[in-house]
Parts: structure tokens; C-alpha cells; sequence
């Protein structure tokens, strides 16, 4: 599957995972982390441990969190290494994926039970919409998933629901459209500190600015957007610390991005103020990780990736460089990306898009798939709405640049 986010910015929330903006961390001095090795807390600094001493200690916890950043291969492949060895452990186990919301359970469940095809599964789970990263690094996991007959849980809310508190504020939500998640417990002082760096990302990105600091009315909105995020995927992993089978509770995994985890702040957090005190986080870094970052508390253990051979490639910015919202069978851009293509082209927040080469598109899906296909070099024409103006705009996509032989 082609990896559609790359091919454009589309962030069809406000409410973006937090998980997907870890950053990339400075180099450190070598021999801080050996790779592929298991690594705890030991006073101010963290030591190698063997995957069998940790593991059969992690094990015995009663929800196990993954971390992630989204759009790593290997942080996908070390999730799937851990699950496979805590299955051996634990076998009555079940797996929490941030990556769909409540209402989508049905399908999971369908999935797990080989009722549904890939391409089924695909559709039903509105991938695209919901998620819209690669499928193919997910997809191992929920094979695993399948293959063992691990049920499946949806652990989210529902973008709109995220949108909505980021807009209005938790209070202007009616207690029927909350999605039956709680009003989550308040956030430590160190998390309202690391959602403001992530708030003034998430105010660049859509050309705006804060006037009010962490007092801003906006700032404490988009708060409780988040830790209400943080908070349904506790309560979804809290249901399911249950007894099971033979009285037995089953090992509960989560698989979440790291930045829902990093130090206890986010589903930690929600999870104790819920009474599920015995949690253990696991995190994957790049065995070149900043020592200094390596603080006690940011995780039960951290695994180290192997270095890539030779430079790590830039990663492709974005083709067009929008944010996109959608409105029934309409196409809202709600943000633009300073100095991106669509920026260059003229396109405006605001705008409504309305067709893309002649054809009319209707859903984002559509849009991604469009842009993604376009090769370096084309044109691409565009006709938009502007309030009650019809515009027809050319994106000109830059032409490859030459490689030295």
C-alpha cells in the first residue's frame, strides 16, 4: 500500500496523536545504549538487562503499553517481537490499538474471528479516514492478533468527539456525545508543560498563534482534548483488567504512541486515577539517544533499536501541505502549512475543494490517493470554492531531483 500520509499533509483532526511527534533525538556519545539490548532505570542512569529477567517481570503486570512513533517501521517490528514473547509468557492475553475508535469494536471482533477479508477489514475500519498511516505497518500486528485469536480492542473516540472538546471546551459537550468516556483526571504540571511545546506545534501548523499562553482559554481546550484521549484509552484498558477465563485476568497490552506514555503522563496517569495501578510501559529509541533524555521514569524499560546503516534518508515533506476536514460530502481545507505547495499555489484556509482534475472529489481518502499518484513534475489542476467565488488554481508539482551517479 502506497504510504498515503506522506504523500500530504492531511491531519483530519485537530486532535492529532501526540504519539506522531516525538521528534528524532541529537546524537549522543557512543556506547549509551547497545543496540538490541533491554535496557531499566538504575538511579540517574539506565543499565542493560537481559529480555528474559524483564520480560518475565513485565509479564506479571496487569496492562503492558507499547510505545510507538506512528510512522517507524521498527517501532512497529519491536512491538510484534514483544507481543510474540509476552504471549509466550501469557498467552490469555488481549490487545488495545489506539488507532481505532470505540465504534469500530464490531469490526475488530469480525476480524479476529476470521469473518472478514483483508480488503474487508480494510474498509470496515475506515483505515483511511480514522487513521491514514501506512496499513502495512500495522498490518503484522493485527495478523498476529488474528492468527492467535487475541481479541482486539479499539481504544480511541472518534475524531469529531476530540475536534469538538478542542474547539469548545469538555463543558460545551453534551454528556450524550462524550462516547460514555469520563471527564478525565487534571494533568501534572510536567504534562501541561509538554502539551504546550505540542500545542504551539499544532498552532504553526495552522498559521495561528496563542495570545494567552497556558492560561489561553484555546491552550486548556486543547488540554482536555487530549487528556481525554489519554483518558478513553485508559478506560478501554481498565474494562478489560477483568478475570477471565478460570478466574484468571488476562495479560492486557496496549499498543499506543509514545507520546501518550513518556514519563506516566498521559494513559499511566488516567490509568491509576481508574484504580490500575500495576502498569508497566515500555518504549522502543534509537540506540543513538540522547543520554540526557534517558531520565529515570520515562519508561519501566526501553529497547534499543539497531543504527541504520549509512545516513538516514530526509523524510519527503509534504506533497501539498494542507490540513483537511470533512463535511459530509464536501472537502473543507481548514489549514495550510507556511511555505508548502498549496501555499505557493495560492490555496487559503477556508477554501472548499471541489474538483481535482476534472474529476469532483467528495471524500479525503479520495484526495490522498489523487495527490499520492501524482508523479514529480505534473500539474494538477484544482477548482475551489472561496466564499461565493469559484476559483480554478494549478498545483505544480516540483520535478525530481537529479541523483549523482
Amino acid at each position: 500500500m502506497k504510504p498515503l500520509v506522506y504523500s500530504l499533509a492531511v491531519l483530519v483532526t485537530l486532535g492529532i496523536s501526540i504519539g506522531a511527534h516525538a521528534g528524532a533525538a541529537a546524537p549522543a556519545a557512543p556506547g549509551c545504549l547497545t543496540p538490541g539490548t533491554w535496557n531499566v532505570p538504575d538511579g540517574d542512569r539506565y543499565r542493560a538487562t537481559t529480555s528474559k529477567t524483564l520480560l518475565t517481570a513485565i509479564a506479571k503486570r496487569d496492562v503492558v503499553l507499547l510505545g510507538e512513533s506512528h510512522g517507524e517501521d521498527d517501532h512497529h517490528r519491536w512491538q510484534l517481537q514483544a507481543l510474540a514473547a509476552l504471549y509466550v509468557l501469557r498467552s490469555d492475553m488481549v490487545i488495545g490499538f489506539e488507532m481505532f475508535p470505540r465504534r469500530l469494536q464490531p469490526v475488530l471482533e469480525r476480524w479476529v474471528a476470521g469473518e472478514l477479508t483483508l480488503t474487508q477489514f480494510l474498509k470496515q475500519s475506515e483505515w483511511e479516514t480514522v487513521w491514514n498511516l501506512p496499513f502495512d505497518l500495522y498490518l503484522p500486528l493485527f495478523q498476529f492478533a488474528r492468527i492467535n485469536r487475541i481479541p482486539m480492542v479499539a481504544l480511541n473516540i472518534d475524531h469529531q468527539l476530540s475536534k469538538t472538546i478542542y474547539r469548545k471546551g469538555w463543558d460545551a459537550v453534551p454528556p450524550s456525545e462524550r462516547e460514555g468516556v469520563g471527564r478525565a483526571a487534571p494533568p501534572s504540571t510536567a504534562y501541561r508543560e509538554f502539551l504546550f511545546k505540542m500545542y504551539g506545534q499544532h498552532m504553526a501548523i495552522g498559521g495561528g498563534k496563542s495570545t494567552g499562553g497556558k492560561s489561553d482559554d484555546a491552550f486548556n481546550h486543547f488540554v482536555e482534548s487530549q487528556t481525554t484521549w489519554d483518558r478513553a484509552m485508559a478506560e478501554a484498558l481498565a474494562h478489560r483488567v477483568l478475570p477471565g477465563v478460570a478466574g484468571r485476568k488476562p495479560l492486557v497490552v496496549g499498543i499506543i504512541g509514545s507520546g501518550h506514555l513518556h514519563f506516566g503522563y498521559g494513559v499511566p496517569y488516567q490509568l491509576h486515577d481508574l484504580g490500575v495501578n500495576n502498569v508497566g510501559t515500555l518504549l522502543p529509541l534509537d540506540a543513538d539517544t540522547d543520554c540526557k533524555k534517558l531520565r529515570a521514569g520515562l519508561a519501566d524499560a526501553v529497547f534499543a533499536l539497531p543504527l541504520q546503516t549509512g545516513a538516514k534518508p530526509e523524510p519527503e515533506p509534504p506533497r501539498l501541505g494542507v490540513q483537511l476536514e470533512q463535511q459530509g460530502d464536501a472537502i473543507q481545507i481548514i489549514a495550510i502549512i507556511a511555505g508548502s505547495l498549496a501555499d505557493r499555489t495560492g490555496i487559503k484556509s477556508g477554501d472548499r475543494l471541489l474538483l481535482m482534475g476534472g474529476i469532483r472529489v467528495k471524500k479525503v481518502e479520495s484526495v490522498v490517493a489523487m495527490v499520492g499518484q501524482q508523479p514529480a513534475g505534473s500539474w494538477l489542476p484544482l477548482r475551489l470554492q472561496r466564499g461565493n467565488a469559484t476559483l480554478d488554481l494549478v498545483v505544480k508539482f516540483p520535478p525530481r531531483a537529479p541523483t549523482t551517479p
